[in-house]
C-alpha cells in the first residue's frame, strides 16, 4: 500500500496552494461578507486550469484524475474555509465530469468548454420542496411532444442560480425528471442538462429564485419553477429512463470532492488553533498545556487524519473505476467509500471549527473572528447537502449488511 502522492499531485498541490495564497486567501472574508465570488476571480480560477480538471483535454479540461481534483479542493478549501470558492469549485469539475461520461458530444461539446473558461455554471439540479434524499420520489416531469422535451416541476436548494443569471453565457444543471409513471419509481427518471440561461439568453418557462443562507455565502442557494421548459433531445443525457443511476454515480464523485473541501477547512481551523496556542496563556500557562485543550486538540487531530483516509482512499477508487478502467471495480464500489468520506469529513470539521471557537473564547463570538465563517460553511454538508449523514449511514448500511436487512 502506498500512502504517498505522486508528484504530479505534489506539484499540483504546490501550484494551487501558491495560487491560493496570491488571490483567494485575500479574499475570502470579503467574499463571504459581500455574498458574490468576484467575476475576476472566477476566471482566474478558470486560467488556472482548476475547473473541468478530470475533463478532457478536448473539452477544455485538464485530462487529469479524480484525486488530482480532491487535493485542489483541499487546498481552495484551506485558503477559503468558508466554503463558497471550494464549492463554485467542485461543482464545476465533478457534474461536468459526469456530462463528459454519459452526454452528446453536441451537448460536450457545446457546454463543458464553456465552464473549463468560467463563462458557463454546471451543477447538479436534484432536490425537490418536498425533499432531497427521495431521488426516486421526484416529481418533475419531462414529456417530449415534437421532438422536444417539456418540463414541468420544481427544483430547491440548487447551487449556482445567481451565478447562472450573472455569468457571460449562463449555465445550467444536471437535471433529473421523470419520464414515466410514479409507480415506476427510480427506473422512470430521466437526466438532462437544464440550461437556464444559454448564451446570455434566459430559457422560457423558467423562474428562478435566490434563498438567504446562514453561511458559505459567495455562492447562491436557490431553486427553479419550470413550466413547460423546452429542452432539445440533445441535452438528454445517456438512455431514458437511466438517469436515476447516472446522478447517484455524480453524488459519489461530489461526495468525494466536497469532503477533501471540508478537510481543508478543518485544516485551516486547526492551523488557527496552533497560532492560538503559541500566544494565550491561562494562569501563567499556556492554555494548550491543560489536558482538557491539549488532549482534545490531539483527538481532534486523529479525526481529521482518519477522515483524510477516507476521502483520499475513495478518489484513489475513482480513478481506479473512472482513470484506468481497471476490471475489478464498477462504479458502484464506490457508494461505500464515497459514503464513508461524507459521513466523517463534515461532521469532523464541524466539530473542529466549534472546538476552536470555544477554545478562543469571548474572541471566538466575535466577527474579528473568522472561524465562525468555515463552521458556518461546512455545516451545510453536515445538515445535508449532497445527501444527509443519515443517508450516508444508510448506504453504508445497505451495502454491508445486505438491502433485504435493512429496508423497511
Amino acid at each position: 500500500m502506498d500512502f504517498e502522492f505522486s508528484e504530479e499531485e505534489e506539484l499540483l498541490r504546490a501550484t494551487v496552494k501558491e495560487f491560493c495564497q496570491k488571490y483567494v486567501t485575500p479574499k475570502w472574508q470579503e467574499v463571504d461578507e459581500k455574498k458574490e465570488i468576484p467575476p475576476e476571480l472566477i476566471k482566474r480560477i478558470a486560467d488556472q486550469g482548476l475547473f473541468g480538471i478530470p475533463v478532457k483535454e478536448e473539452y477544455g479540461g485538464q485530462g487529469g484524475t479524480m484525486t488530482m481534483s480532491a487535493v485542489a479542493m483541499e487546498e481552495i478549501a484551506y485558503a477559503d474555509p468558508a466554503m463558497a470558492i471550494p464549492v463554485y469549485t467542485l461543482l464545476s469539475n465533478g457534474w461536468p465530469f459526469m456530462l463528459q461520461l454519459y452526454g452528446t458530444e453536441e451537448a460536450k461539446g457545446e457546454i463543458l468548454p464553456l465552464v473549463t473558461r468560467g463563462e458557463a455554471f454546471y451543477g447538479i439540479a436534484s432536490t425537490e420542496p418536498q425533499g432531497g434524499s427521495d431521488v426516486a420520489g421526484i416529481t418533475t416531469m419531462a414529456v417530449k411532444k415534437d421532438g422536444m422535451w417539456r418540463i414541468t416541476g420544481e427544483k430547491a436548494y440548487i447551487s449556482g442560480i445567481r451565478e447562472v443569471s450573472e455569468l457571460p453565457w449562463g449555465g445550467g444543471w444536471f437535471l433529473i425528471a421523470r419520464t414515466g409513471p410514479a409507480e415506476r419509481g427510480h427506473r422512470a427518471l430521466t437526466a438532462f442538462s437544464l440550461l437556464g440561461r444559454r448564451g446570455g439568453k434566459v430559457a422560457e418557462g423558467f423562474e428562478p429564485e435566490v434563498y438567504e443562507e446562514i453561511g458559505r455565502h459567495g455562492i447562491s442557494t436557490g431553486g427553479f419553477k419550470l413550466s413547460e421548459a423546452a429542452v432539445e433531445d440533445k441535452y438528454r443525457i445517456g438512455d431514458e429512463n437511466r438517469g436515476f443511476y447516472y446522478v447517484m454515480e455524480g453524488f459519489n464523485l461530489a461526495r468525494i470532492l466536497l469532503s477533501a473541501a471540508c478537510i481543508g477547512s478543518a485544516r485551516w481551523a486547526l492551523d488557527q488553533a496552533l497560532e492560538w496556542f503559541r500566544q494565550r496563556k491561562l494562569f501563567g500557562r499556556y492554555i494548550s498545556s491543560f489536558q482538557g485543550v491539549g488532549f482534545r486538540f490531539a483527538e481532534l487531530y486523529t479525526e481529521l487524519e482518519s477522515a483524510k483516509y477516507h476521502v483520499y482512499k475513495a478518489a484513489w477508487l475513482a480513478d481506479k473505476v473512472y482513470r484506468e478502467g481497471h476490471s475489478t471495480y464498477r462504479p458502484s464500489d464506490l457508494n461505500i467509500p464515497a459514503a464513508m468520506a461524507k459521513m466523517k469529513a463534515p461532521e469532523v470539521a464541524v466539530k473542529i471549527s466549534e472546538e476552536v471557537l470555544k477554545w478562543y473564547g469571548a474572541y471566538g463570538y466575535t466577527k474579528e473572528c473568522p472561524v465562525f465563517r468555515g463552521w458556518l460553511g461546512t455545516f451545510s454538508y453536515l445538515i445535508g447537502a449532497e445527501g444527509t449523514q443519515n443517508i450516508m449511514r444508510y448506504i453504508v448500511a445497505r451495502d454491508v449488511i445486505g438491502s433485504e436487512y435493512v429496508r423497511g
